[in-house]
């Protein structure tokens, strides 16, 4: 059986794979069939043997997954694939997409690529692949080139027997320990004395609290979700989610624990709340994490995406000295820039988006909440060591008063980008024309500066709509920029203003 390639080339997600899984909800068509993920495990073969100049039966590959309830048949159907072409084929169960790239790097392991199954915080009907190579998370052309390599692949069954299994999220949580002992001191036990939750929202991450932070000597009572369920029961497993963060704020309240640490479902997200139930997310984990990396890089350049705030940017520059670049939103734009910055000279040991996908340039570029996790980890300890507060380190960081995001979708166009880009264009020109600051370098989108704030519009990375983020350093400053925007969106009949309706 061959699947046509313009079925595949409907489940490239940016730089992964992603599609419904399970019948059910809403009356959503499965597209993702175990059909699907046999070609395309099939298709990843084809691309990495030319990437590598391998022969199939020489590469080694890794396959994990999260918690989600269609990970087991897909991942039979991976497998069915990689055995049928004769590779080394490794189970690694559960596990973090973070862990399944350093499944290339471990010398115990030492994969020629991995897959990983999981479509991070998307509703349990869905799931995806991500797939990796020594140089990391493949790019979306590459995606593409897989999805054509595996319209030319027939379903295959292969010798399940042959499948070797590794547990990978112990060998992952020792390399973790690892660091952190190193930071503090050598001791076996460094995180004695400390209160540290968990919210895991029942993906993947519940590993860290029982492999990583019970081990280090910590006490993590009070920690909630930890159990894999892939209906997700509780909260969406998405740090951006209010409900979400509502959680791992009660739990760190009603435990009286000293931090509270919150992963998606597959584990390349965090965020946290400090003990007074106060949130590092968004700007603040930002903050943290390039207050932390700063005396180590002075001067250096922290790489966002664009929506973040202008405190942002002052707290980075007059505070800790450091640069801000903002660059396109989707977490591979934003690691890809910090890559080319580091290659052109320009020292960058961070790059981070608002949504919690956080790489540090000393851990391979790697999107990884729990290394995050560790690196705010080794800062609490040090601080509480020293009888300050985590909170110290982020106390002078400012933060808008009003701040909103309005979704304008495109209507009946069939060239959605092509309209979007034409309508950013003419904004522009618009702005200019009416005598407002556009902030120049703008990576994305056209960014408007008024006296009491700014305005970002921009296409979606993959979806008809245009998002519009507001923020005011005064009350009632949203709507005042807001009505200026939708001044100079007037004429464009396309676009939904139905969102600025009161």
């Amino acid at each position: 059986m061959i699947i046509p390639e313009k079925n595949l080339m409907k489940l490239a997600n940016g730089s992964d794979v992603r599609g419904v899984a399970i019948e059910g909800v809403a009356d959503e068509p499965v597209t993702l069939s175990t059909d699907a993920a046999n070609v395309i495990a099939s298709g990843f073969l084809d691309f990495l043997a030319d990437k590598t100049g391998k022969k199939k039966k020489d590469l080694r590959i890794a396959v994990g997954h999260d918690s989600r309830l269609s990970a087991g048949d897909l991942k039979k159907a991976v497998l069915n694939a990689l055995t049928a072409a004769g590779v080394v084929a490794v189970d690694c169960g559960l596990a973090s997409t973070p862990a399944m790239f350093m499944s290339i790097v471990f010398p115990e392991t030492k994969m020629d690529g991995s897959i990983m199954i999981t479509a991070s915080h998307l509703p349990y009907n869905r799931n995806g692949l991500k797939f990796f190579t020594k140089d990391g998370g493949v790019e979306h052309d590459e995606v593409i080139a897989i999805l054509k390599n595996a319209s030319r692949n027939p379903v295959v069954e292969g010798d399940l027997t042959k499948v070797q299994k590794y547990d990978l999220i112990e060998r992952y949580g020792h390399h973790l320990r690892k660091k952190i002992r190193q930071a503090l001191g050598g001791e076996n036990e460094p995180l004695k004395g400390m209160h540290i939750v968990v919210d895991a929202g029942n993906g993947a991450g519940g590993f860290f609290a029982t492999q990583v932070l019970s081990r280090l000597g910590a006490n993590t009572s009070g920690s909630v979700f930890l159990e894999p369920d892939g209906h997700f029961p509780n909260h969406i497993p998405n740090p951006e989610n209010k409900q979400a963060m509502a959680a791992i704020k009660k739990a760190v309240l009603d435990s009286r624990a000293d931090l509270g640490l919150i992963f998606d479902t597959d584990v390349d997200r965090m965020s946290a709340v400090l003990k007074n139930g106060k949130e590092i997310s968004r700007n603040a984990l930002i903050a943290m994490m390039a207050a932390i990396l700063a005396p180590d890089y002075p001067g250096s350049t922290i790489i966002t995406d664009s929506v973040t705030s202008d405190e942002l940017t002052i707290f980075l520059e007059k505070e800790l000295g450091l640069k801000h670049l903002r660059y396109m939103r989707g977490y591979k734009n934003v690691i890809d820039e910090c890559i080319r910055q580091n290659k052109a000279g320009t020292v960058s040991p961070l790059a981070i988006e608002t949504s919690g996908h956080g790489a540090l340039s000393e851990n391979y570029y790697l999107d990884d909440g729990a290394y995050l996790a560790v690196k705010l980890l080794i800062a609490a300890a040090k601080a509480k060591a020293k009888g300050k507060k985590l909170s110290d380190l982020v106390a002078k960081l400012g933060e808008p008063v009003e701040g909103q995001e309005f979704r304008l979708k495109i209507k009946g166009e069939e060239d959605f980008r092509g309209y979007g880009n034409d309508v950013l264009q003419k904004f522009e020109e618009r702005a200019q024309a009416a005598g407002i600051k556009i902030a120049k370098p703008s990576y994305e989108g056209v960014r408007l500066v008024f006296p009491d704030g700014w305005a970002l519009l921009r296409m979606s990375l993959h979806d008809p709509n245009m998002p519009l983020n507001v923020e005011s350093r005064k009350a009632g400053g949203v709507e005042v920029i807001a009505d200026k925007v939708k001044e100079l969106l007037t004429g464009f009949t396309s676009l939904d203003m139905s969102v600025f309706e009161k």
